[in-house]
Parts: structure tokens; C-alpha cells; sequence
């Protein structure tokens, strides 16, 4: 950020919908020091140089060793002997322009840290960390210790005496319409049951808009009481005006004071101890001690404990006790304390991934005020991830061997390393997360091996907002192929790295390249895909080939993590979210009540007449079949899409929409401004005028029906927004060039005519989507009018003429193109019409661009998590409880672990299977003639002691009892039912049986997986 107030939207942009605008600014004024430059260290330094503070110092004193190299991203083998700080500072610098990066080599005193408003401290002494926090403590400084030993993590804050928090969890203040208000004491205050509003005891709100009691409107922000989902109780209102109509009741977000204890008094207290995985309480608290007595075992011996060395775990235990005669704990995990031990000199990147995206989301907490800090220590183990059986492991095996990957030899030891390297991949999706599993991978050394492979793929192009949360990528990277850049990156990270780069979406589409042999040939896959349609596809391609399966996801300050274990744990599934969420059409038509509903409503009307109608155009010349095809969709979309195309087609001179020059499509533009938003209206309100009542004889404009009122055209206001946006979208579909100047447009709206307009009673306006559905029916008229259009465009001139259209598709991220342009006005001016209050270019763009709120360092804890559980399945772990599913939300420093949800189990003929069983038969071996469907039924009844009754491929039904398909080959009777060849790369037919009623007694059975050889 150049200056301060001075955002950078387009680097920032998924960013500020997580933070917002006010967070980011009181953030552009932070001064952050970073003292250690391990793998903990550049992580967190990494992830707040992406947030956008104002400076961030990197220090340390030490010089880069190999076992750096197993977690820290930015140092090379070139960089050995070399201060860990001024190595990395490059390429710390280059992740964002706007962050000024600098270097210190000096030990840390008193008079550093005074420059800072933030002090994070990894890689530290216990004297350090006591002396250093009662400076900052007492000097207002926020003071962070991050830390991490092994597969084992500690995280600190101390914030001050008061530190005050401005919006605990950064959700949006809820709101919800009035129904009604009582005249009483307390005045009971009802919702409208279009949904439930979300308030709770104590939430204080405010009023606006309500029609009758406008005292309400006035009142300062009232605590209230619930009722129930719909209702809530306020104050005395016994006195106010009787209410009316209307009304919009909005939370008034509170901001809360904290108090921390320095580092020295909160070691004595182990209420201030964040539990996040409840069935480990006992051993967090037992790693509380742990970590001092770790310190107190490197002051004595000047050194961390060997590994695997009995003497030096009896020593840390010996500590741990003496310590517990103060703390008291009933109980000691004595096991989580030799592990310790015996891993405390590993360097895991995936353990720095997560500490660190953790300890730099507690940074931004402190530059902004924004979400609660951590209060005040959490602890973190993965032991897990160590091997299920007694290992054979010995000190001697684990020392350090003078390569890259001795940080990770020294917990999981040689040969594992070696299991690693030799590990075939699959990485989907080149993101945010994509990258940081990549970077994950290369520290790992995962496929670097001889034998190894990581195959990745994403069909996506880097753009600028990509840069702020996708740390491979740089400025110069924009516009070329995500998988390639990551691949390039991670190289220079790792130039063992064995990486094949694509740019394939991965559906049905690509299972050519992504087929039986590739998918046979991995040892799992990973998923870093941002929508749930590719999410199910892939977990049923890992389920058909029996791959395990590493899915993450975020969104915003929210992440979760899953593993999904063949014949162990549940799959991803289908989905099953649901779709009850969508806006009513008739809600979007006639009876918006929320910017929500504005946004959609335009961007449908963008999509409609500068992308439908134009693709409508395109087919109708390239296809001869589109009218008849159109015909078979019922009259009233036939007649909606056959008409928008031949107004496309007729000149405007001629009574059509096609314009000649730019100053038609001003004039189109103008007069469809009226449409919109004057004539709509007045019809509107002509069928139901503002005082109307409904049979009840209650008012029909009330609660969420909000009484609309028609505008009327001023060049001189913003209403010019619509216009100057709509006619250069609409001169670009027909070639067209327009401008922005706003004078000349005037001057040429001057002449354009606009028809006059009168309200009609026979237009009848549906109240609800089941109303609409009812009422399509056939219409002598529409029939009429279809049978003339259709006769229009079956002209064989009109067919020669060809006249070309371009369909716009809309793009949110480019400021310059008109469609942000047309969306905010055409959004906000419906909402005046409705006294809906506006929404900014950023909302709207966010909500109407349906973008997902992303931010550095939930990415990164995420992808460390996935990471740990890939250590898990490399390992061969066959214990699900093993095996942690994980959800965070970042904003309160809420991280739950669980076990995965085991594999359901269902029983066909008396025998358990689950969804990961089934029916595996060799068609064809070795050039031999291919299996009859009879020998395929005979195979399963003799093998399985099944009776297949019905056969099914895919919503084909290949057998139901037919005999004369008894003797023909599996393939050719697929190939006559489903009347489609097989695809060339198909090796593998899933087929779904039913047998005999005896034999199946659950709506589950496993699938027949047909190869063919």
C-alpha cells in the first residue's frame, strides 16, 4: 500500500472480503519483526508480508545448516554457511510490492524492538521469550512466541493489559424484515418467515424504515431477548405510534476489551491452555511442562535431545516431573514426553505450515483489531503420524547425513525418506492450496526420487488477484498457465522434484489422459479444488481406482481438511448440500427485499442480453436445428428465446433491436432503462396498488413485500452509469465500438425517442415460483405468435444473410470492461426503486461475482494438515483412529480435530461390504476372447454366490432376463443399449447388479468393475 487509506483492490481483492476495507488500513500502519528464520519463521513471515501490513523486519543471527532445508522454502543447498535472513530477504521481498521487507543480522535488544508493533518470536530461548515479552508487555507491544519441535507445536500471544477487539468474529452484522411490532411492555417485535433471523440474548440492534412506530427509528441501539426463531422482545414501547408497515432490524456489531498476562505468569496458568483436540487434553497439558522442560534440558546440555536417545527422554521426563510438583497434574503422558524427545531435532514443513498460518493470523489480529486473539497458549502434536507398530528405529540410524531432507530423517528415519521419494502423486488444482501443497511437497521431498512423480493439473491462467494468497506466482507470471508456474517454482525449491504439469480440466471430458493405467499406476491423490461439483468427481474416480484421497478447502478465515482411506474411512460421497438457499424467481421478478436480490437480478440480466441472446444468434446460423429444438421447450421459453433472437436479427428501423451505430445502442440503452425502471414498475404498482390488501384484508405491501416506486430519468445523476455501461455492452455483442464520454452520450440521448408508456390490467403478475409453474399452460396467442416467428426465421435470405454476434462472458476482475460497470448500476438502481439501500462496487462485486473470501494463512494451515495426513498414508497407517478430519475458524481460534467417519457398512446374502468393496472381473486376459454377459453372470454366482437379476450400466439397463444377451460380450451389449461405442481409453466398465430378493436386502451393493484388458 503506497499510501495509507490507499488500498490496492486488485492485488487485495479476495482478501478484503475476508478482512474488509477498515481492518486492511489499520494494518497498512504495522511494523512487524520476525526473529528466526527456520521454517517456523519464514512462514509467518511469508504469510504477513501477503496480508498487507506496512513493514515486516526479518531477523537471525544463525546460518543456514541442512536441516533448514527440510522446511525453509526460501534457502538453497548454494545458501549453506549463509545468514538464514539476508537469504531469504529476495524473495520474502518480491511476494508483495506494497510491504517494505528488510534484514537484520543483529541480536535482538530493547531498542529493536521499540520500532515494532508487533513482535513474533520463533526459534527462542525461554529467558528470551520471559524477557522479551515483559518489554513489549509493558511498552505496548503485541508479543507472539510460535514454536515447533518434532511433530509437536506451541503458540503464545500477550496483547497488552487491554487490547480491544473491534468485531470478534468478522461476521456480518445479521438483519432481518418486520412483520410487526406490539404496543407493549416489553414490545414484542416479529420477523418475516421468509427466514429465521439469527440474533441472540444480549444482541443489540437498531431500526430503520418502519412505517407507523418511527420512534423506533430513532432509538439508540436496544439490547433484546429472544422469543423464538421468528420474534424477539425490546423495550417499553407501549408509548410509541401504533405500527404500520415495514422496517429492517440490523445487529449493532459490539467491540470487547481483553486482558493478557505476560508470558512469565500465564506458564503458572493452565486455564489460559486453547484445547483443540479434546481426546489429547491430558497431553497438552503434559506438553505445557514439556516445552519448558525443553528449554531447561538445551540450557544444560547445549543442545536438543539426540534422537531416539533413552538417556536424553529419561532426562526431559525427570524435568517434566520436578516441574509437575508446581503445576500438579493428575496426569502425565509420559509417552507424548519421550516422544518429544526423541523428535524434538525434526523440522517438519508441514508442522510449520499449520503454527505458522496460525501465528501469522494472530499477527493480523493484532495490526487490525479485527477477530479474537488467541487467549493465550495452544499446543499442537501430530504423533500420530509416527509409525502404528514399534519402529526399529536407533539413534545411530537418525543422525544427520548432510542432505536436504535431514529435519524430516530425524523423526521418521532413512528408509521412510526413502518411501517418500518414491511416491507417484496426483496433485489436482494449482491455487491457493495447490501451492501450498506443492511447496509442501518439494520440502518433503514427495516424488522426488528416481521412481517418484507428481503429476499436476489446472486449467487456470494466473491473474493479479491470484498473487496475494498464491505465493509461487509473481507480477511477471500473469496470464500463463498455473500448473506450469507452480511446477517451475517448486523446482527452484527442490530440483529433484519429478513434476509433469498439465492444463486439463479434470472431468469426464479428460478421463482419455486420466485413465485406468494413469489412475493404477498413483499412490494417492490430492484435491485443491475450490467448487464441490469436482470434489465428487474426483473422490468417484479414487473410490473406482482405489486411491486414497487428501481434500481441503477454505473460505476465508474458515478451513477443513479430510482424508479419505480406501476400505477404512467414508468417501467424500456426492453432494448433498442443499439448493433451498436460492432466491425465488418471483422474489427476483417483482418482490426483491434485499441487495442480495438486486445483484442476482442483474447479473441475470447481464447474462441474459449480452450472453444468451448473442450464443442464441451464433447457434441459430451454425445449427439447422435450433428453432425446432427451442419449439420443444414449451411455448413461453420458445417464445422468450425465439423472440430476443429475431429482435437481434431486425434492424431498429424496422421495428427490431439491431443496432447500426453507436448511437443505437445509446438509444437501446435509454429505452431500456424506461423498461426497467420506470414502465416495470408502474405496472407493477398499477396491478397492486401501494394501498392494497389481500383477501385477509391485511395490507399486500408489507413485511418482505417492499412497495416499489418508479424513477424517472436524470442525466445528471448516476442514473448515466446504466446507460454509458449498457451501450457499450450492447455495441460489443454487435462489433460495435462505444466510449465513455459522458458529454457526448448526453448530447446523443438528447434525440433519442422514448415511447410513451401505459400501464395494462390484463397483465397478470404471479405472487410465487408454484403460481408460475401452474400458470404455463398453453396460449392461443403464444401459439400464434410462435407459428409467425417461426415462419420469420425459416426465411431462406434470412439464412444466407449470417450475422455475426459476440457473447459476452462475464469477468468480474477487470476493471475496464463494462461488466462491473453495468452490474452496480443495474443492481443499485432497482434497489432505489425498492429504497433497498445501495451496495459499493466492492460488494456488489463480491456477492454478484459469487467470489470466495480467501487469505494466506488459512491456506497454509490447511495444506500443513493435509500434509500430516499424508505422512499418515505413506506410513501404510491402518487404524482410523490414526487419522484426524479437521475444521478451523481462524476469527475465534476455533480448531476441532476428530476421527474420519468410518467406511458404512451394508450387507448383501448375509455378508458385510462396503462402499470401497466390489466385484473386480478381467474381461478379457491376455488377447483372449471377451466374457459373454452369461459368463459374467455365471462368474458372480460362482465366485460370490450371487444371482444377478438385473444388470445396470450407468441409467442403462443392460439385462433384465433377455436370454439373447446371454451370448453376446459384455462390451458389445453396452455398445447396443446405450447405442454409443466405447471409448478407446475405457479399460474399466462400472456396472451396477440387483439380485434375486433372497439374496438382497439393502438398497447398497458393490459395483462390478469390469476391466478390459
Amino acid at each position: 500500500m503506497s499510501e495509507i487509506g490507499e488500498i490496492d483492490e486488485g492485488f487485495y481483492s479476495r482478501q478484503l472480503y475476508v478482512l474488509g476495507h477498515e481492518a486492511m488500513r489499520r494494518m497498512a500502519t504495522a511494523n512487524v519483526l520476525v526473529a528466526g528464520m527456520r521454517g517456523l519463521g519464514v512462514e509467518i513471515a511469508k504469510n504477513v508480508i501477503l496480508s498487507g501490513v506496512n513493514s515486516v523486519t526479518v531477523q537471525d543471527e544463525g546460518q543456514a545448516v541442512w536441516a533448514d532445508l527440510s522446511s525453509q522454502f526460501f534457502l538453497k543447498e548454494s545458501h549453506l554457511g549463509q545468514n538464514r535472513a539476508t537469504c531469504s530477504l529476495q524473495q520474502l521481498s518480491a511476494l508483495n510490492p506494497h510491504v517494505l521487507v528488510s534484514a537484520c543480522t543483529e541480536p535482538l535488544d530493547e531498542e529493536l524492538l521499540l520500532q515494532f508493533q508487533v513482535v513474533v518470536l520463533t526459534d527462542s530461548s525461554l529467558s528470551d521469550q520471559k524477557r522479551f515479552d515483559e518489554f513489549c508487555h509493558s511498552n505496548g507491544i503485541k508479543f507472539i512466541v510460535a514454536d515447533t519441535k518434532g511433530l509437536c507445536g506451541q503458540l503464545f500471544c500477550d496483547f497488552g493489559e487491554e487490547f480491544e477487539v473491534l468485531d470478534q468474529n468478522g461476521e456480518n452484522p445479521e438483519s432481518a424484515m418486520i412483520q410487526s411490532v406490539s404496543q407493549a411492555n416489553p414490545g414484542v417485535v416479529l420477523c418475516t418467515d421468509d427466514r429465521e433471523h439469527k440474533f441472540s440474548d444480549g444482541s443489540k440492534v437498531f431500526f430503520s424504515e418502519v412505517q407507523g412506530m418511527t420512534e423506533l427509528n430513532s432509538i439508540s441501539p436496544v439490547e433484546i431477548t429472544v422469543c423464538d426463531k421468528y420474534s424477539f422482545r425490546i423495550g417499553d414501547t407501549s408509548a410509541f405510534s401504533q405500527y404500520e408497515r415495514g422496517g429492517v432490524v440490523t445487529e449493532v456489531k459490539q467491540p470487547c476489551r481483553l486482558t493478557f498476562k505476560t508470558l512469565g505468569e500465564a506458564l503458572l496458568d493452565h486455564k489460559l491452555l486453547n484445547i483443540n483436540d479434546y481426546g489429547k487434553t491430558q497431553r497438552h497439558h503434559t506438553l505445557h511442562l514439556a516445552f519448558q522442560a525443553l528449554h531447561c534440558f538445551v540450557k544444560k546440555e547445549q543442545r536438543l535431545p539426540r534422537p531416539r536417545s533413552q538417556s536424553d527422554a529419561d532426562a526431559l521426563l525427570a524435568i517434566v516431573e520436578m516441574l509437575n510438583t508446581v503445576a500438579q497434574l493428575e496426569h502425565l503422558d509420559e509417552a507424548a514426553v519421550r516422544t518429544l524427545s526423541y523428535t524434538a531435532r525434526g523440522n517438519l514443513a508441514p508442522i510449520n505450515a499449520f503454527i505458522g498460518g496460525l501465528a501469522a493470523q494472530e499477527v493480523i489480529k493484532a495490526c487490525s483489531g479485527k477477530y479474537t486473539p488467541l487467549h493465550q497458549w495452544l499446543y499442537f502434536d501430530a504423533l500420530e503420524c509416527l509409525s502404528e507398530e514399534e519402529d526399529q528405529l536407533t539413534e545411530d540410524s537418525l543422525s544427520a547425513k548432510g542432505t536436504r531432507y535431514d529435519g524430516q530423517i530425524a523423526v521418521f528415519g532413512p528408509a521412510f525418506q526413502e518411501k517418500l521419494e518414491r511416491q507417484k502423486y496426483f496433485l489436482v488444482g494449482a491455487g491457493a492450496i495447490g501451492c501450498e501443497l506443492f511447496k509442501n511437497f518439494a520440502l518433503m521431498g514427495l516424488g522426488a526420487g528416481e521412481e517418484g512423480q507428481i503429476t499436476v493439473t489446472d486449467m487456470d491462467f494466473i491473474e493479479r488477484s491470484n498473487l496475494n494468497r498464491q505465493f509461487l506466482f509473481r507480477s511477471q507470471d500473469i496470464g500463463k498457465p498455473k500448473s506450469e508456474v507452480a511446477a517451475r517454482a517448486v523446482r527452484e525449491m527442490n530440483p529433484k522434484m519429478n513434476i509433469t504439469a498439465h492444463q486439463n480440466r479434470l472431468d469426464p471430458d479428460s478421463e482419455g489422459v486420466y485413465d485406468y493405467d494413469f489412475f493404477r499406476g498413483l499412490d494417492g491423490v490430492a484435491a485443491a479444488l475450490d467448487n464441490m461439483e469436482a470434489r465428487v468427481y474426483l473422490d468417484g474416480r479414487c473410490v473406482q481406482h482405489q486411491k486414497p484421497l487428501l481434500e481441503g478447502g477454505t473460505l476465508g478465515c474458515q478451513g477443513h481438511t479430510l482424508v479419505v482411506v480406501p476400505h477404512l474411512t467414508k468417501p467424500y460421497g456426492p453432494d448433498t448440500s442443499s439448493s433451498n438457499g436460492g432466491i425465488p424467481l418471483c422474489t427476483l421478478k417483482n418482490f426483491p427485499h434485499r441487495i442480495e436480490h438486486t445483484l442476482q437480478w442483474a447479473r441475470d440480466q447481464f447474462e441474459g442480453l449480452f450472453k444468451q441472446t448473442p450464443e442464441n444468434v451464433v447457434l441459430f446460423f451454425r445449427d439447422d436445428g435450433f428453432v425446432e429444438r427451442t419449439l420443444g421447450l414449451g411455448d413461453a421459453e420458445a417464445l422468450e428465446v425465439l423472440g430476443g433472437l429475431w429482435s437481434s436479427l431486425e434492424e431498429m428501423e424496422t421495428g427490431g433491436q439491431r443496432p447500426t451505430s453507436w448511437e443505437d445502442c445509446v438509444s437501446w440503452a435509454r429505452c431500456k432503462w424506461e423498461t426497467l425502471y420506470n414502465n416495470d414498475i408502474r405496472q407493477l404498482l398499477h396491478c397492486f396498488p401501494p394501498e392494497a390488501v389481500t383477501a385477509a384484508g391485511l395490507p399486500f405491501w408489507t413485511g418482505s413485500k417492499r412497495c416499489p416506486h418508479p424513477l424517472t430519468f436524470d442525466p445528471n445523476s448516476t442514473h448515466m452509469d446504466y446507460i454509458v455501461a449498457a451501450a457499450n455492452l450492447y455495441g460489443k455483442i454487435f462489433g460495435i465500438n462505444g466510449t465513455r464520454d459522458c458529454d457526448s452520450i448526453i448530447n446523443t440521448l438528447e434525440r433519442v425517442h422514448v415511447p410513451s408508456f401505459t400501464p395494462k390490467s390484463s397483465v397478470k403478475i404471479h405472487l410465487t415460483d408454484k403460481e408460475m409453474e401452474e400458470e404455463k399452460q398453453e396460449d392461443d396467442a403464444e401459439k400464434a405468435q410462435l407459428e409467425e416467428l417461426k415462419g420469420k426465421l425459416s426465411s431462406p435470405s434470412l439464412k444466407s444473410s449470417f450475422m455475426q454476434m459476440y457473447p459476452i462472458d462475464f469477468e468480474k476482475d477487470d476493471d475496464n470492461n463494462f461488466h462491473m460497470d453495468y452490474i452496480v448500476a443495474a443492481s443499485n438502481l432497482r434497489a432505489e426503486n425498492y429504497d433497498i439501500p445501495a451496495a459499493d462496487r466492492h460488494k456488489s462485486k463480491g456477492i454478484a461475482g459469487r467470489i470466495i473470501p480467501a487469505i494466506a494463512t488459512t491456506t497454509a494451515a490447511v495444506a500443513g494438515l493435509m500434509c500430516l495426513e499424508l505422512y499418515k498414508l505413506v506410513q501404510g497407517h491402518q487404524k482410523i483412529s490414526s487419522y484426524r478430519t479437521a475444521y478451523m475458524y481462524l476469527p475465534v481460534t476455533h480448531i476441532v480435530f476428530a476421527q474420519p467417519t468410518p467406511a458404512k457398512i451394508f450387507e448383501v446374502n448375509r455378508k458385510e461390504y462396503t462402499l470401497w468393496d466390489d466385484f473386480l472381473v478381467v474381461g478379457r486376459r491376455n488377447g483372449q476372447q471377451e466374457m459373454t454377459l452369461g459368463e459374467l453372470i455365471r462368474y458372480i454366482l460362482d465366485t460370490y454366490s450371487l444371482t444377478i437379476s438385473m444388470l445396470y450400466y450407468g441409467s442403462a439397463i443392460l439385462y433384465t432376463g433377455q436370454e439373447e444377451r446371454l451370448q453376446q460380450s459384455v462390451s458389445d451389449v453396452v455398445t447396443m443399449v446405450t447405442k454409443k461405442e466405447i471409448p478407446p481409453h475405457k479399460m474399466m466398465l462400472e456396472l451396477t447388479p440387483s439380485f434375486t430378493e433372497e439374496e438382497e436386502d439393502c438398497e447398497t451393493v458393490p459395483t462390478i468393475r469390469y476391466i478390459l484388458m
